[in-house]
């Protein structure tokens, strides 16, 4: 650390103004108050309000994934090995097989060391690509609007990365992340002016462009051949007796063993992700309660209006707790604080309004079983409104008692 620090004070000169390289002072400022705190801090009032300031915000962010992103390697790499025993391969074909052969690693699905490298040799192409991508744009517009590159991107293109299934093209996940930082946050004036959340609008954009590599049974698990249905999209179809017959556990949904996009299995280790937000006040857990208690009740007047061409009406509560991305986008991408409401009172209501409608998506509207993605940016559109009425409610109920 010590090296890099006495190369940036080397380097400081030339990105200043009327040096060579004065246009990229903003990727420098990026890389020292990242790794540093920065010169210019506020320390004494009137302007000291929290000791926190956005790096820390986003490092917390980064931090809180670290739980998904470990189980997202493991799973990963299991799904990918249990599935080569099943065909009776003994190693993959591609770049990836090939070193983990020579590397003597193996692809024994009872091995950690096995399981974790070929997750990683699959989740580090796809978070490269995301950075590289993504981050060329956040340099252009910064260097055009001569804007400081915040740390904003580093949560953006993390979350983006684990919600994305591990047989994607790179292609597309460059395309991807070019869509949700340049439409999604970009051109509404960067990070803090957008409406929507960029992670889910790259997402959003290649599900419907690119339907064929990011639904269907044939994606979760990156073998050539190897098809498998996610226990949500057995539901869909069969409900919980389809889900019990194909062979998934409660307990192993919620752990997360289970094919998936990259870090959304896992209801366990979002778990953790949220403990560590919360305690940490990064994000807000009116929104995760609101979110929790709107799919809650919503499943429950289903299960008593119950159906008899539809299976997913009878489908409990604590099995939508754990199938699909529900508990990722319910922790990180629902609290996302650009995006989400800002009042207290709006943020149960805005909460309440995903937990709502991903219900609604999944039971009333099979053929896309997910529903998480839409229900939050469906709720990303409204939370500017649903903040201004409850400005307005709070207004008139001061007047009148002020009258």
């Amino acid at each position: 650390m010590k090296g890099l620090r006495r190369f940036l004070d080397k380097i400081e000169p030339s990105f200043q103004k009327g040096g060579p390289y004065e246009r990229y002072f903003a990727v420098y400022e990026m890389i020292d108050t990242f790794l540093y705190s920065p010169a210019d801090v506020t320390r004494h009032a009137p302007h000291v309000r929290d000791g926190i300031d956005l790096k820390r915000v986003m490092s917390y962010v980064v931090i809180a994934t670290f739980p998904v992103i470990l189980m997202m390697l493991w799973n990963t790499g299991h799904q990918v090995n249990s599935a080569l025993a099943e065909l009776g391969m003994s190693q993959p074909e591609g770049w990836r097989g090939s070193l983990l052969a020579a590397l003597g690693i193996g692809f024994d699905h009872n091995s950690f060391l096995a399981n974790f490298a070929h997750g990683l040799l699959y989740f580090l192409p796809i978070y490269i690509t995301t950075l590289v991508a993504g981050g060329i744009w956040e340099v252009w517009f910064a260097a055009v609007r001569n804007h400081e590159v915040n740390e904003g991107f580093l949560v953006t293109s993390m979350l983006y990365s684990l919600i994305l299934p591990p047989s994607i093209p790179l292609w597309q996940v460059a395309l991807g992340i070019s869509f949700g930082v340049v439409i999604g946050k970009e051109v509404f004036g960067g990070t803090g002016k957008n409406f929507l959340n960029p992670a889910l609008t790259g997402r959003a954009f290649l599900f419907f462009a690119y339907p064929a590599q990011m639904s269907g049974d044939s994606i979760w698990t990156a073998v050539d051949g190897y098809s498998s249905a996610t226990p949500l999209a057995l539901a869909a179809t069969g409900g919980l007796e389809a889900i019990q017959n194909a062979g998934f556990t409660l307990q192993q949904t919620f752990i997360g063993n289970m094919a998936g996009s990259l870090g959304e299995t896992s209801t366990f280790a979002c778990l953790l992700g949220a403990l560590f937000l919360i305690y940490t006040r990064v994000a807000s857990y009116r929104i995760m309660v609101g979110v929790f208690l709107g799919m809650v009740l919503t499943v429950y007047l289903f299960n008593w209006i119950g159906s008899d061409t539809n299976p997913m009406f009878a489908l409990p509560w604590y099995w939508h707790f754990t199938l699909g991305g529900f508990a990722f986008g319910m922790i990180f991408m629902a609290t996302d604080p650009v995006t989400a409401s800002m009042t207290d009172t709006g943020r149960w209501i805005y909460g309440f309004l995903i937990g709502f409608m991903v219900v609604m998506i999944r039971v009333v509207n099979p053929a896309f079983p997910e529903g998480m993605m839409l229900a939050i940016l469906f709720a990303n559109i409204f939370a500017p409104l649903i903040d201004f009425f409850v400005v307005r409610a709070n207004v008139r109920r001061r007047l009148k008692r002020n009258v």
